[in-house]
């Protein structure tokens, strides 16, 4: 994947693709963010850049891969010799002090074709305390034509020495814009399809792409259902009734299923219920955020729900600011209760309906 290819970061593309071209790369890095957002995406665009047969230089003094010449097409699809890949084994429970001095030997010796070795490591914050003190003094005076690249959503698991080591750059979460564009042109999303899910992302490219287009569509439709109905009255009998459109369960499908047992069939139902409810709270909260922006008459641009203002502007009228308070907490407490206390979903819809 080329620089060109990533959706967003257009300011850490354009420095890694700056420093690609000028020689002036340094040789150990941090790449460092939140999930999803395409922190290793950019590390291998960078080993493309840096190795391409055929680059592409501008102008403004950018150099990026070209995609098709045979080190762009190896390096994309692993097989590149001189672009190594390190991450937890799936049956442990970090990366190996093993892998870690296996990596410290083979930069050991020049690259084998490319101008560069390039050493990405992902979730870098699965180094053990061993494996980290073993990569000091790579990570301090890497030897020449080598590049390590650090990936990780948890910066501060890493060791001070390691990060003093290192030059951080930080990935911050996608613009739902960003997100919605490149679902439309690159995988065959919807416009409504795509808004939907870009604005339950967080930000992330992967949460966007990694759940169904029609059930985020249908959580924003049933969580706004429900705020507009919490709106309209305070009767507890009125907004208890309307708790169960949250509810509706997510269907098992396959052919594996048949052979589940009865106890095994009872954990995976309340497992899928329990995060059908999440993703409509999540669009609650992502809809509850538009109507404070709303509220305080930000700019249009700030709305991550854009498509939907018609319907939350009348809305935004009977959520003042300590009432828009109170639900976001609601709604944070809820998901609280749901993914890290398994709480019942039924008692969840409820007591949060009760506090809208």
């Amino acid at each position: 994947m080329s620089f060109r290819e990533i959706v967003g970061h257009r300011r850490l593309k354009r420095l890694l693709a700056r420093a690609a071209y000028s020689g002036t790369l340094p040789p150990s890095l941090v790449f460092a963010g939140p999930e999803g957002v395409g922190k290793k995406q950019m590390a291998y665009a960078l080993a493309q850049a840096l190795n391409c047969l055929e680059p592409i230089e501008d102008a403004a003094g950018e150099r990026d891969g070209c995609g098709w010449c045979t080190s762009c097409s190896r390096i994309a699809r692993g097989l590149h010799p001189d672009v190594l890949f390190v991450r937890r084994p799936e049956d442990k429970s970090g990366i190996l002090i093993a892998q870690t001095r296996e990596l410290i030997r083979q930069v050991g010796y020049r690259p084998f074709e490319g101008r560069y070795r390039v050493a990405v490591i992902d979730d870098a914050d699965d180094l053990g305390g061993d494996s980290q003190d073993a990569l000091l003094k790579t990570l301090e005076e890497p030897p020449p034509r080598n590049v390590f690249v650090l990936v990780t959503a948890r910066p501060n698991v890493l060791s001070t020495t390691v990060r003093s080591r290192c030059c951080m750059l930080r990935f911050a979460p996608l613009a739902a814009a960003e997100i919605a564009g490149a679902l439309v042109k690159g995988h065959g999303f919807s416009d409504a399809d795509a808004r939907a899910a870009a604005a339950l992302s967080g930000g992330s490219f992967a949460r966007a792409m990694g759940a169904g287009a029609t059930e985020q569509a249908q959580a924003r439709a049933v969580a706004a259902a429900v705020l507009i109905e919490a709106a309209r009255t305070a009767d507890a009998r009125a907004r208890l009734a309307v708790s169960s459109a949250l509810l509706k369960s997510v269907g098992r499908k396959g052919k594996d299923a048949t052979k589940d047992t009865e106890k095994d069939r009872e954990g995976k139902s309340a497992g899928a219920d329990r995060e059908s409810v999440a993703v409509r709270l999540r669009a609650m909260g992502s809809l509850l955020r538009d109507l404070a922006v709303l509220t305080t008459r930000a700019p249009e641009t700030a709305l991550v729900n854009l498509d939907l203002r018609a319907d939350l502007e009348p809305l935004a009228r009977h959520y003042d600011r300590d009432r828009l308070a109170r639900a976001f907490s609601a709604v944070g407490r809820s998901l609280v209760a749901l993914e890290r206390h398994y709480a019942s979903p039924k008692i969840v819809a409820d007591w949060l309906v009760l506090q809208l």
